[in-house]
């Protein structure tokens, strides 16, 4: 599959970015696109919420929203995929053009607004899959709500059955007032909302919360004070950012929407080992933002992250990455003496 992306990149750098993702998924459902050519390394196996990860590289949610190809990208050599975000019903999202390359930055700004088929498509394609491989499900509220915690609620409980591990994405800022979840008495009305709904679901995945990286000092605290003390299983860090660096160079710089890739590492890394402090290290932390190399992992992992995932990163330099990120970091790892991961998580900041 490498040599056949090499191959075939410049033809999908041609396309618009939502037509080119649109025939890479086509590609993948058709089985076009091979597995992963060894098995991992056994110093990234690790195990969190009583689930078995063979490497701690994850897809971010964003890619497969709807579901449909998750066991192809566990093929490729993830350890974990995550689908979403899903949304209760069907929506278009926000007017196109709304995904722009930055390429000079390796970068990508999206404005999708969380368009896609709603719970009851991706519910079907989970319910007809093999239950195999780590696979997560993201979900969200749809623009036009009027109540955002039963859109939660009805996500949480309607997917809880089908998810190794869930996540509730307050964190968008492409859908108008979603990140105003994030304030600490909305955030606690949520998760005790979701919590129930998922006890009420009769199955018991881990729960997360997906936050922005654009968050203040005191944003972040009452975030990990709410975390801690409603038990929520994890934190993904962090989203897309709305801010925009002087360093950006590409055309596109000043579209509207979130900002990921390279320009994002630096900031959501920061957030991440804040993360780890306010938490005390006893909530796993999933960091996303700009990983694109090995070091860029272990620079995440040491920060506090248990789990890293990617997007982006895969856009400028397709499959091959995955299989690049888990050699390099298995190498880093006994590089440093780490006879694990696990044993490298938060070793940055102690």
């Amino acid at each position: 599959m490498p040599d056949l992306y090499q191959l075939i990149r410049p033809l999908l750098w041609t396309l618009s970015s939502e037509r080119a993702h649109a025939l890479t998924l086509r590609a993948l459902e058709a089985g076009l696109v091979g597995a992963a050519a060894s098995p991992d390394p056994d110093n990234l196996a690790q195990t969190l919420w009583g689930l078995d990860f063979s490497n701690p590289i994850g897809l971010a949610a964003g890619f497969d929203k709807d579901a449909r190809v998750p066991d192809a990208m566990l093929r490729l050599g993830f350890g974990f995929t995550e689908v979403g975000t899903v949304t209760p019903r069907p929506q278009p999202g926000n007017p196109k053009p709304r995904v722009f390359r930055l390429k000079e930055d390796a970068a990508l700004i999206n404005r999708l607004g969380f368009n896609g088929g709603g719970l009851d498509g991706a519910i079907a394609r989970l319910d007809g899959r093999p239950r195999h491989g780590i696979v997560g499900v993201n979900v969200g509220k749809n623009r036009d709500s009027t109540d955002a915690v039963a859109d939660y609620v009805e996500g949480v409980r309607r997917t809880a059955r089908l998810a190794d591990y869930l996540v509730i994405n307050i964190s968008s800022p492409n859908t108008p007032g979603l990140r105003d979840l994030q304030a600490k008495a909305a955030l606690d009305e949520l998760v005790q909302a979701v919590l129930a709904a998922r006890a009420e679901s009769g199955a018991s995945p881990p729960l997360l919360v997906k936050i922005a990286p654009d968050l203040g000092a005191d944003e972040a605290a009452d975030i990990a004070e709410v975390a801690v003390s409603r038990a929520v299983d994890g934190i993904v860090v962090g989203n897309t950012t709305t801010a925009r660096p002087a360093s950006l160079r590409s055309r596109d710089a000043g579209e509207a929407g979130g900002l990921s890739g390279k320009p994002l590492f630096a900031r959501s890394t920061e957030l991440l080992g804040e993360m780890y402090r306010l938490t005390g290290g006893a909530i796993p932390l999933v960091g996303v933002g700009g990983v694109a190399s090995a070091g860029d992992a272990y620079v995440k992992i040491r920060a506090g992250a248990s789990l890293v995932q990617l997007y982006t990163g895969l856009v400028f330099a397709g499959p091959a990455l995955i299989g690049e990120i888990k050699s390099g970091l298995s190498a880093l790892l006994r590089r440093d003496g780490f006879a694990s991961v696990s044993d490298a998580v938060g070793s940055g900041a102690r």
